[in-house]
């Protein structure tokens, strides 16, 4: 059974006080967009992370074991961690302590945070090197650079020091570029989050390659840019980015099931 049949499967009991159907659906969903991770080789071998809310709950996350290859995480798998980094259930795994830092700033500060997802993609990182960030290149280009913060690197993301400051650079955004180390999005939704990031690591992807091809590069009127979300939400009939994240969940069916185990 996945994600967008019809019904479901009981939550594990600890959730059963939250609602287990709910919790349970948001633990799929989680496993899925890791495994979509991994099938569009974004993951960094056991590095990197995506964590997301526990509904009904402003203090629990759920985020990957800490070893597991982002193509072996199932729904089961994953861990409930609270905000003060105590884990909630029984499991031989810990969370990557910089994802916890991570996550864990961005969802006590961001409350219409659901999903925060962060990677180190070999063109994602190759632009947060580049001083100038994120260019005006391509129509992907548009809805990142509306909703785009900057974070100076402070080395591997292991001081609780550094949260306020991650916290300020995102803002209200919904992009991070983490300089010299990756990109970061946070979604209303995991589809949102995930969809975000297939534009950001597209819109480096493009720039990377224009980059490399050494002519004169065209940059987009900053008055276009500043209707994005206009464009965006008339291109999508009001869904907005995640209208894709049905089909994106029907392809991991077909290529890569079993993550709603």
């Amino acid at each position: 059974m996945t994600l967008h049949e019809e019904g479901g499967r009981a939550a594990p009991g600890a959730f059963a006080s939250i609602g287990c159907d709910a919790v349970w659906r948001r633990r799929v969903e989680l496993a899925a967009a890791y495994r979509l991770t991994a099938m569009f080789k974004w993951d960094d071998l056991i590095a990197t992370h995506i964590s997301a809310r526990v509904p009904g709950t402003m203090d629990r996350f759920l985020i990957n074991p800490y070893g597991l290859l982002f193509e072996e995480v199932t729904a089961s798998s994953l861990i409930t961690v609270d905000l003060h980094g105590n884990k909630q259930d029984d499991s031989p795994y810990d969370p990557n302590p910089a994802g916890f830092t991570i996550h864990s700033a961005i969802h006590a500060a961001r409350h219409d945070a659901e999903c925060v997802m962060h990677t180190h993609t070999l063109n994602g990182t190759a632009v947060s090197a580049q001083r100038d960030g994120v260019l005006p290149l391509s129509q992907q280009s548009m809805l990142v650079l509306s909703s785009l913060g900057y974070h100076d690197y402070e080395g591997v993301a292991l001081r609780a020091d550094e949260k306020p400051r991650l916290v300020e650079s995102l803002a209200n955004n919904d992009f991070l570029m983490l300089r010299n180390h990756g990109l970061l999005t946070v979604g209303r939704s995991i589809g949102e989050a995930f969809v975000f990031m297939y534009l950001f690591e597209a819109v480096c992807s493009i720039q990377v390659r224009a980059l490399a091809g050494g002519r004169p590069l065209s940059h987009i009127d900053p008055a276009i840019i500043a209707t994005a979300g206009e464009q965006v939400r008339a291109a999508t009939q009001g869904q907005g980015p995640a209208m894709a994240w049905p089909g994106l969940l029907r392809r991991l069916d077909r290529e890569m099931p079993g993550y709603d185990r």
